[in-house]
């Protein structure tokens, strides 16, 4: 009963066989491999357009370059309060970019306010030197909060952004559930809406590890790649990230497994919606449960060899906890089995 992370997962078959179909002979190195060229092709078929396409080789580094392709003197990118990058990313925005800010925006339910985006903008007015300029909007999808941004809310976010001429970039660690939650295609939930990048993760949802920055304007292309060889994240042997995408992305896989991880969730919520004793903190809508258990319940829980992550009490949570009550967070992968949920529900 894993649900601590899908990090915790290991890597889908697949995935695995096609590392090793690829791990003999001899591949121009680099990211000028055929397997490399087959990958950006794939990526540009998925979003329905000419995208720049960089390998990394972890969620963090996509986040930390794709601020820094925008920053400035006296940059200030904008995230939420929650977001990955300004809460669990020990600085690496701020350092690949050699000073940004991070500057946290609230917003129920782990989004953005597009009123409250508006407003702390305007705090840094360009004609304020002392106050620094804005640079960047990051939105998380899904959220650290397991839900998901409709295509309005982009948007919305978007329509912020636009006057301001401020790029909008997309945390996409877990942009495969988020995706199958709409229902949409890439190109819907990003450049349509006026996203301008994205940190497309694997990792999460059946890869060894396979994460890339997606650029839609290519005229940035060419600094990027400068910048990325100076963070150490240029790899020799690119073709064992291009490896992965290809498996990946074969008969829609990585949509496969991003829905099953999604029906667990879903199968999770249900059980724990049903419990006499346990309850949802909120509804969520991918692959991340945030519940609500009796203390003396987790820790059995965790006797049964249930593993979970206790979880900071947010501001904007509805009601409160009674004090032999604690927040949890549990999350499903490809891996997760519906026995292991079964015997999860069972006990909370």
């Amino acid at each position: 009963m894993i649900f601590s992370s899908d990090n915790w997962s290991g890597a889908h078959a697949a995935i695995g066989a096609s590392l090793m179909a690829h791990a003999g002979g001899y591949a121009s190195n680099y990211g000028t491999g055929d397997l490399d060229r087959k990958v950006e092709k794939k990526f540009a078929e998925i979003f329905e357009r000419d995208v720049a396409v960089f390998f990394v080789g972890t969620g963090t580094a996509a986040n930390s370059l794709a601020l820094a392709t925008a920053h400035r003197a006296g940059g200030v990118a904008f995230c939420h309060s929650q977001a990955h990058v300004i809460a669990d990313e020990c600085g690496a925005p701020e350092f690949f970019s050699h000073g940004a800010r991070l500057k946290p925006v609230d917003g129920t339910r782990g989004k953005i306010g597009p009123d409250r985006l508006e407003a702390e903008i305007r705090r840094f007015p360009l004609d304020n030197v002392q106050g620094g300029q804005p640079t960047a909007v990051s939105l998380t999808q899904a959220t650290e909060r397991g839900t998901v941004y409709s295509l309005a809310e982009i948007d919305a976010l978007a329509a912020v952004c636009r006057p301001h001429k401020l790029p909008l970039h997309m945390d996409g660690a877990r942009f495969a559930n988020a995706l199958v939650s709409l229902d949409v295609t890439p190109a819907e939930m990003t450049w349509k809406r006026g996203v301008d990048l994205v940190s497309f993760g694997g990792t999460k949802n059946g890869c060894w590890c396979a994460e890339a920055l997606l650029l839609f304007d290519l005229s940035k292309a060419q600094e990027l790649h400068f910048m990325r060889k100076r963070s150490a994240q240029l790899f020799s042997k690119s073709r064992f990230v291009s490896a992965q995408f290809d498996a990946y992305f074969a008969g829609d896989l990585w949509l496969d497994l991003a829905r099953h991880a999604n029906a667990m969730a879903a199968l999770l919520a249900e059980g724990i919606t049903a419990s006499k004793t346990s309850r949802l903190a909120w509804q969520a809508d991918a692959n991340q449960v945030f519940a609500i258990l009796k203390k003396d319940v987790a820790a059995k829980l965790r006797q049964q060899g249930a593993i979970f992550y206790d979880w900071p009490v947010p501001q904007d949570l509805d009601g409160s906890l009674a004090p032999d009550e604690g927040l949890h967070r549990l999350v499903t992968s490809f891996a997760t089995s519906a026995d292991d949920v079964g015997r999860f529900v069972s006990t909370c």
